[in-house]
């Protein structure tokens, strides 16, 4: 018998894998010659190889579209609600993010809320944190109202970002509740405020993952109210 053909998603595992750019850029590239609809081969290639920020759009762009084809009308239509719950989305949804990044990066901020945004719609649970990002949208816009709409969303998230958001919020506004709010982020995280007067330094998360009322979820917390446009790092306890 022959060897089994490796899909090109096969390739993109052993990509993700490699310990050298060059050897992850050229899987990629690999996969895609099996194969032009292998979004996470375009997402790759956008983070490690693209030189400007046009060309990142235009990977992502490439993503995006390729990701949609396998999935169809049919199942957008099936998953939409709990997207990130089947693995076929997985790809396209990465891709989408990225392009909603890249957007942003280039000044088109409306275009990346929109797309954040229907990816919340797709996608409600939010796996990947997009509310994150629309939320530091919303503040550097000054778009108290959307924001509101969007902490109310989620109202039962614990996470240091959310809390934070949710006191400064309380403080613009005069709320008498805005004092009881701060104190339940600074218990969430204690090392923000440190983080953003400078007194700490940015502490980056060593495995990608981010540890809860760690000095590496402020630092990732602070960073994206800077800057927003990028999915947040998954969250681990340990």
């Amino acid at each position: 018998m022959g060897a089994t053909r490796r899909t090109p998603q096969d390739i993109m595992y052993e990509a993700w894998e490699a310990d050298q750019s060059q050897q992850r850029i050229a899987l990629a590239r690999k996969a895609l010659k099996v194969s032009p609809l292998c979004a996470d081969a375009y997402v790759l290639l956008a983070e490690e190889d693209a030189g400007s920020v046009e060309e990142v759009l235009d990977y992502y762009e490439k993503g995006v579209a390729a990701g949609e084809v396998p999935l169809g009308p049919e199942g957008f239509e099936e998953y939409a609600g709990h997207f990130w719950g089947f693995l076929e989305t997985r790809p396209y949804m990465r891709a989408r993010a990225g392009l909603a990044a890249a957007l942003r990066r280039l000044g088109q901020h409306q275009e990346a809320i929109d797309h954040y945004q229907a990816m919340l719609e797709l996608n409600p649970n939010d796996n990947q944190g997009i509310r994150y990002v629309l939320a530091g949208h919303f503040l550097a816009r000054d778009d108290i109202k959307a924001l509101k709409k969007l902490l109310k969303q989620y109202e039962d998230d614990c996470a240091a970002a959310w809390l934070y958001t949710r006191a400064l919020l309380a403080f613009r506004e005069n709320d008498p509740g805005a004092e009881k709010l701060a104190e339940e982020a600074w218990l969430a995280n204690s090392h923000v405020p440190g983080v953003l007067s400078g007194k700490q330094p940015l502490v980056a998360s060593p495995d990608g993952y981010i540890t809860l009322g760690g000095e590496d979820e402020a630092a990732d917390d602070v960073e994206e109210n800077d800057q927003p446009g990028k999915p947040r790092p998954a969250p681990s306890s340990g």
